[in-house]
């Protein structure tokens, strides 16, 4: 199996594309430690039900000591940590307007999650790879970086921040066998992207202005990032990192 014997942990692991994740990175063989500042329980319980290995954590990636006690946690239950998706955002919760329309208050909290959650995340898990000589990290972007969307300006640019943090963090890491990439989907049919879309007056159960753009014609799910993902994370892409993965059906050619 792609992810056997690796411990994965996963945060923003509680719902929509986080328990994707889980369940997906599980069934490659992975022991899995679902993250989220909401409760975990149904995607445990839907993880061990396919018969994974899984515990639940609850974690607020903006917090230092929160994150550093969740791969304290993964590690002392597993004895290493071979891989972090940094998956947690925030998202379908965004308030929508013009870079002049949005609140200072909106502006921090979202980057205090979507851009400072990552590197916590990563620095409190680099820790314990680092020491064991290997590691995989995938932070998720977004391809809006590629469109600049004017509706939630706050969101395009937290997701550019951690483009670039990926590339910075994978040349520091590189030296301890340690990769960092990320990945940029489309538009995912989650509960979250309804959510958004509902803001947006669009059509929450279908993402037609991607489809139509793209090379694949279909809406893009969860499940279809997960490959990806778990790619980045097995020994096959040991010789990939400080990279940028477009998986959006071929919407975006750069």
């Amino acid at each position: 199996m792609l992810l056997k014997n690796k411990v994965v942990i996963v945060t923003g692991a509680g719902r929509n594309m986080g328990q994707e994740f889980a369940l997906g990175l599980s069934a490659f063989g992975a022991s899995i430690v679902a993250a989220d500042i909401i409760d975990t329980a149904e995607t445990v319980e839907k993880v061990t039900r396919a018969g994974g290995n899984v515990i639940g954590i609850h974690v607020d990636v903006a917090d230092l000591a929160s994150t550093e006690a969740m791969a304290k946690t993964a590690y002392g239950k597993y004895g290493r940590i071979d891989g972090l998706v940094n998956n947690a955002a925030i998202y379908g919760a965004l308030q929508i307007g013009t870079f002049e329309d949005i609140t200072v208050e909106e502006w921090d909290k979202v980057m205090a999650v979507n851009v400072k959650g990552v590197w916590l995340a990563a620095r409190a898990a680099y820790t314990y790879m680092k020491g064991q000589g290997s590691g995989s990290i995938v932070n998720l972007s977004s391809s809006a970086i590629l469109l600049g969307n004017p509706l939630f300006p706050q969101y395009v640019a937290s997701k550019g921040a951690v483009w670039s943090l990926t590339r910075s963090m994978s040349r520091t890491a590189g030296k301890y066998n340690v990769r960092v990439n990320s990945v940029s989907p489309g538009m995912v049919m989650t509960e979250a992207s309804k959510e958004l879309g509902s803001k947006l007056k669009e059509n929450a159960d279908a993402d037609d202005a991607d489809v139509v753009v793209r090379a694949v014609k279909r809406p893009q799910n969860a499940a279809d990032v997960v490959g990806t993902v778990a790619f980045l994370l097995s020994d096959l892409s040991e010789f990939i990192t400080g990279q940028n993965l477009n998986v959006d059906g071929g919407g975006r050619h750069y």
